[in-house]
This record gives structure tokens, C-alpha cells and sequence, in this order.
């Protein structure tokens, strides 16, 4: 088997595992998984994720935070989500740390009750809205998280709806995804921001790319979009190789650096981070904080086999 057959297995094997309530159960009782999910989730309360958010702007690093939480399947789920979300900025703003969208924040769609059996979009914009109102109070922005390939036209619909009165609620656009270099070409608008990422979930073959060097190939086609474009891209990628070629297709097209911007997750490469930041560009880190850390880490390991190691190496090193 080559490494990256290995590879594609592992990634896999870990998405579906992030749907296994056996396994997640497991983990979240093991005694040392609390100590090492810190290093990825700095906690669950909006007083944690403002302290993580201090600590990055100390060192000159952007935040985006996320409340995490997906599988909602009541209305009062997703207005607690609002209800955190508005208390989150509110956080920020007496903390100084959200003006100029130095610290904004990522919604899922389906935390704000898309998946709701009865009117689910419309619940989802309505506390949508209430959050972007909150953030505009605040003085930041928000940015809608893509989910899996079902949801793309819902989000996008959604992000139509929202821009008409907040034109600057970023969108997300995945590499893996064959449509997307389509998507990129229709975002790559004055005012509009757009985060290119790879993709976390489990996606047929009939949409994605399986192979890693066709969804490599694509987020540079991607990249090349949005760079030549009047929007703002957001660079989201910890590839060496995907930032060297960001930075070149910047300087090919005479961008300064509060015209795009780089982002990385909270406990990867946090040197990097610091380097590319102190270098003098954007460099923005993705928050996420709240009790449903299962799925996002389960997601992170198998977007990127090292970030594996990464965990295994803490919960050996803890044990």
C-alpha cells in the first residue's frame, strides 16, 4: 500500500469515526483527553474563547471563532447558539478586541437550525441576521462556514440573502469540491471575502476530488482566482507549499497585506502563525470553542494526517 492509499484510509477511517457515538464516548471519559483537546479547543465558554483571543492579539494574530455544535434538532438549540454567538461579541467588544474584525466570528448553518424539519433556511437566516447585527455593533464581521457538499446552495443562498443588508459576510469555498473553482470565479467581487480551504467531510466521488494532489491542484486554480479578483481571499491552508504560492500570486498581483490574509487552526503550527504574522501579514486563527469538540477534532485529524500525530503524540505524552 502507498503512503497515500495509507493516507486516504486513515482520512477515512476518521470520518467515520467522527459519527460514532461509541468511540466519541470513549475519548471524551479517557482521562487525558480533556489535557490534550485544550490544545486545539482552548475551552468551552465565551470567557475561554476571549482569553484565547487576547493571547493571539498579544502577538499580533487575527481570530475567527467558531461555537461549536452541529447535530441541532431543536429551535431552542439554535437560539442558544445565537444567544452565545451575540454574548461572544458582546465579550469582545468590552475587551476591545473585535474592532476592524480583529477577532470576528464562523457560523455553521446547521448549529442556527438549517436541518430543522420545518422551515430550517428561514430559521437559520433569522438568527443569522441577529448575530450579524450583534457583530456590526461590535464593529466585526462574520464568515459562513461550508459544510458538506448537500448544504453548498443552501449556504450560498443564505449568503445572498445576508449580503443585501451585511455585504461583508464571508463565504467559504472548498477545493475538494469540483464545483468550486465556479464558486470562486462568482465570489471574486469587490467586498467580498471569500476562505479557500480544502474540506473536512466525507464526499463521493461524483463531487470531490479523492486523491490529495487533484484537491492540491485545485486550490491553487482556486487561489489564482481570488487573488486576481477584487474580493479579499482568505488563504486558509498550513501546506508550506499552498502558502509559498499564495505569497507569489499576491506579489504577481500587487496586493498589500491588508488585502488577503492567511488562517491556520488554534494548535497547528503555532510558530508559523507567529512568523507569517510578525513578517507583517494577516495572519488569522480559527477559533473553536464549546462542549462539541468530538466532531471537530475527529474532522481536523482527518483533513491532515499530521494533525494525527499531533494528537497521538499529546495523548502518549500525557499518558
Amino acid at each position: 500500500m502507498s503512503l497515500v492509499e495509507a493516507s486516504d484510509l486513515l482520512r477515512g477511517a476518521l470520518l467515520g469515526l467522527s459519527k460514532s457515538d461509541l468511540v466519541r464516548t470513549t475519548i471524551e471519559k479517557a482521562p487525558v483527553s480533556r489535557d490534550v483537546v485544550a490544545r486545539y479547543v482552548p475551552g468551552t465558554t465565551v470567557a475561554d474563547a476571549v482569553q484565547a483571543t487576547a493571547e493571539l492579539r498579544a502577538t499580533n494574530r487575527l481570530a475567527t471563532l467558531d461555537y461549536l455544535g452541529e447535530d441541532t434538532t431543536e429551535r431552542a438549540q439554535a437560539e442558544h447558539t445565537r444567544d452565545t454567538y451575540v454574548a461572544l461579541l458582546d465579550a469582545l467588544a468590552r475587551a476591545d478586541l473585535s474592532q476592524y474584525a480583529a477577532a470576528e466570528v464562523s457560523l455553521k448553518l446547521s448549529a442556527l437550525g438549517q436541518y430543522l424539519p420545518k422551515d430550517g433556511d428561514a430559521i437559520a437566516l433569522g438568527l443569522a441576521r441577529e448575530i450579524c447585527t450583534a457583530a456590526e455593533r461590535a464593529g466585526t464581521t462574520v464568515t459562513l462556514d461550508m459544510e458538506d457538499h448537500t448544504t453548498t446552495d443552501r449556504t450560498l443562498a443564505v449568503l445572498h440573502e445576508l449580503r443585501a443588508d451585511f455585504p461583508w459576510v464571508g463565504a467559504v469555498v472548498q477545493s475538494y469540491l469540483k464545483r468550486t473553482l465556479g464558486d470562486c470565479r462568482d465570489l471574486a467581487v469587490a467586498g467580498s471575502r471569500v476562505r479557500l480551504c480544502k474540506g473536512a467531510y466525507k464526499e463521493p466521488a461524483s463531487v470531490a476530488y479523492q486523491d490529495k494532489a487533484d484537491v492540491d491542484l485545485s486550490y491553487v486554480r482556486c487561489l489564482k482566482v481570488l487573488m486576481a479578483g477584487e474580493g479579499h481571499p482568505m488563504v486558509a491552508s498550513h501546506d508550506p507549499r499552498l502558502i509559498e504560492i499564495a505569497q507569489a500570486l499576491a506579489a504577481h498581483h500587487e496586493r498589500t497585506p491588508e488585502t488577503y490574509e492567511f488562517q491556520m487552526l488554534y494548535g497547528i503550527r503555532p510558530d508559523e502563525q507567529k512568523r507569517i504574522a510578525d513578517r507583517g501579514a494577516q495572519m488569522r486563527v480559527y477559533i473553536p470553542f464549546g462542549d462539541e469538540w468530538y466532531g471537530y477534532l475527529m474532522r481536523r485529524m482527518a483533513e491532515r494526517p499530521a494533525n494525527t500525530m499531533f494528537f497521538m503524540r499529546s495523548l502518549i505524552t500525557k499518558g
